[in-house]
């Protein structure tokens, strides 16, 4: 499969679909890239930041799921489906940044006031505040910190009105980190 082939083709069949925000699927997905571009940022975050969400788009959920108490888990649903094919930098930062929230909600005791009202509706389906245990694993995993500004950008990436670059241009960047052939996932990393 050339998956930014895929990838491009799931922007323009479902990037047009609202998510409880006031801007397109597609739309906050390449702001998030766009800030993290700004934000000089490795090519492995701005990556990670424009396919966060991909989960959300090859779900093709209704946008209003959180406020019914469901949990599409995107994070998995995306990292599962492109871990063959990007690097764990990469997973990582698209398979923890509900997670990355979760955390920041838990040590940053302003951040959740900052969240906007679709990412505070989502937090209680996604699993609320971490607890002591939770913040300590999270700290423990090898790309936290990446994570951790994927999540940062996501919550950036809502902007009415931002120029950025187009969907080629990200997916440009992203191309050089696709493996010739599909990484296999090892018992550890399934």
């Amino acid at each position: 499969m050339d998956i930014i082939a895929f990838i491009k083709q799931q922007f323009e069949d479902n990037g047009h679909v609202a998510y409880g925000e006031h801007i397109s699927m597609g739309e906050h997905m390449l702001q998030s890239a766009y800030y993290a571009e700004q934000k000089n940022s490795s090519d492995a975050i701005i990556t990670a930041a424009l396919l966060h969400d991909f989960g959300h788009l090859i779900l093709e959920l209704p946008e209003d799921i959180a406020e019914h108490g469901i949990d599409g888990y995107h994070e998995d649903v995306g990292a599962q489906f492109l871990a063959p094919y990007f690097p764990k930098q990469i997973i990582d930062g698209i398979a923890l940044h509900v997670q990355a929230k979760r955390y920041l909600c838990a040590v940053k005791p302003k951040y959740h006031g900052q969240l906007s009202q679709a990412s505070q509706d989502s937090l209680a389906v996604q699993g609320g505040q971490m607890n002591a245990q939770e913040i300590a694993e999270f700290e423990q995993l090898p790309f936290y910190k990446d994570a951790l500004q994927v999540r940062l950008f996501d919550d950036l990436g809502k902007n009415l009105a931002l120029e950025h670059p187009d969907l080629a241009y990200y997916l440009h960047i992203a191309q050089q980190f696709v493996t010739n052939k599909p990484h296999v996932l090892s018992p550890t990393e399934a």
